[in-house]
């Protein structure tokens, strides 16, 4: 087969693919730039990460409820989730005799029974703005109260860290868009679905194009068809990733929402060894102003969700958790106290998870302050007591082994770990 185009040709198909591919700081033309990778099949050299942002603002005191606290029940008479009662589903499920989970996270149990889950409550961002966009954008570049420093802090990490990775699946997001913590000079790739490159999906003809559009524009340039080559190599290596339909392991079973199926393939990519360390994924829909739900409604809905999906994918990766760890966390918590409309408003201090066979699990981490009125901050929010760097430096510098924080996290001078990561071995 022959083709005739130009390069505005090229675009327009381009462009009728999945939004499949950005690099953070795009080269002057307009392919991607990439490194060749590892082979398919090559244990990876370097530990992996996983960031769920919960972008809305989760209601920590909802997910990890403090039944142990009396002022919880006082602020919230017709919110709060009533003290843990075995056998009883409309109660809280206790963890350590202080903190117990949502009803709607009972998936999560098993995890936490088997070590694998821990929590930091009284967590997150020591600036104190309640607007989502600056809230995300801080926490994203790991620089509360800064903008100046451009890239985010996961870019950063592969930025500085020790070892080299070429693989153009090293840092992996999925979405429309790419994250701000993934945006920096290693380049990354953006996700809808990796199905939409099966090969007998409804893109196979767009993406054949694709290919042979390529070759055959820069079979003439040496550096350039080198460079068109690497972009083949991406597209065909995710292609071969999916020639057939996933079977979870271990009789995972995925939520079928898109944070479900965005998690399962992750574990997807994971078990593939084509090089993952870095994957990020957003479940949002956390910003329950009104009707926030006791047991039922949006957020033990969303609790519903978050929890079946990282049991199933705790399940599905096995043993490969013991290189795995996933961290979930959101831009601030909300206020202490229930509002008129049966939600909550924004706040501040929150909740962090980790999960991972090499963590140090089945503990709530951090330094509860309390909800008496004296000890809640601002309007009426629970305080941070954790700054959130703290805890995703540890896994930086313990799970991911690199040593370089004051890259990643520049500025930041009380770095306090926690002992969440103790069990790693570095």
């Amino acid at each position: 087969m022959s083709f005739s185009f130009s390069r505005r040709d090229f675009l327009k198909t381009a462009a009728a693919l999945p939004a499949w591919m950005l690099a953070p700081e795009a080269p002057r033309d307009f392919l991607p730039r990439f490194a060749f990778f590892s082979p398919k099949g090559q244990e990876p050299r370097a530990n992996i990460l996983v960031c769920i942002f919960l972008r809305g603002g989760m209601d920590g005191l909802h997910a990890v409820i403090p039944h142990g606290d009396a002022d919880y029940y006082r602020l919230r008479p017709r919110l709060a989730i009533p003290e843990p009662s075995p056998g009883n589903d409309r109660t809280g499920i206790d963890l350590d005799g202080f903190f117990g989970l949502h009803p709607s996270m009972r998936p999560l149990k098993d995890l936490w029974d088997d070590k694998g889950l821990a929590f930091v409550h009284a967590a997150g961002s020591p600036n104190p703005t309640r607007s989502h966009f600056d809230a995300m954008d801080y926490m994203e570049r790991g620089t509360p109260g800064d903008k100046q420093v451009a890239t985010g802090w996961l870019a950063r990490h592969l930025q500085f860290a020790a070892h080299e990775n070429g693989s153009p699946f090293r840092v992996v997001g999925f979405g429309a868009a790419l994250p701000s913590s993934l945006r920096g000079p290693i380049p990354a790739i953006a996700l809808r679905s990796i199905a939409d490159f099966h090969l007998g999906g409804r893109y196979r003809g767009e993406v054949e194009q694709f290919q042979n559009m390529i070759s055959s524009m820069y079979a003439s340039d040496a550096a350039l068809g080198e460079r068109a080559d690497f972009t083949l190599d991406a597209v065909q290596l995710l292609q071969s990733v999916v020639v057939s339909k996933y079977q979870p392991a271990n009789k995972a079973q995925y939520p079928d929402s898109e944070f479900g199926q965005s998690l399962m393939q992750v574990a997807q990519l994971i078990k593939a060894q084509i090089g993952v360390e870095v994957a990020a994924v957003d479940l949002g829909g956390w910003d329950t102003h009104i009707t926030q739900g006791q047991f039922s409604g949006d957020m033990p809905n969303l609790l519903a969700d978050l929890s079946a999906a990282l049991a199933a994918f705790y399940l599905d990766l096995g043993d490969m958790m013991k290189r795995v760890t996933v961290t979930a966390m959101s831009e601030f918590g909300r206020r202490a106290i229930e509002n008129g409309g049966l939600g909550t408003d924004h706040g501040h201090g929150n909740v962090m998870m980790v999960l991972g066979k090499s963590i140090n699990g089945g503990r709530v981490f951090g330094q509860w302050p309390g909800l008496s009125n004296e000890k809640l901050v601002g309007p009426g929010d629970l305080a941070i007591t954790t700054d959130f760097r703290s805890v995703l430096g540890e896994l930086v510098s313990k799970h991911l082994q690199n040593p370089f924080l004051d890259q990643v996290f520049p500025n930041f001078t009380d770095y306090q770990p926690l002992g969440i990561a103790d069990n790693i071995s570095t």
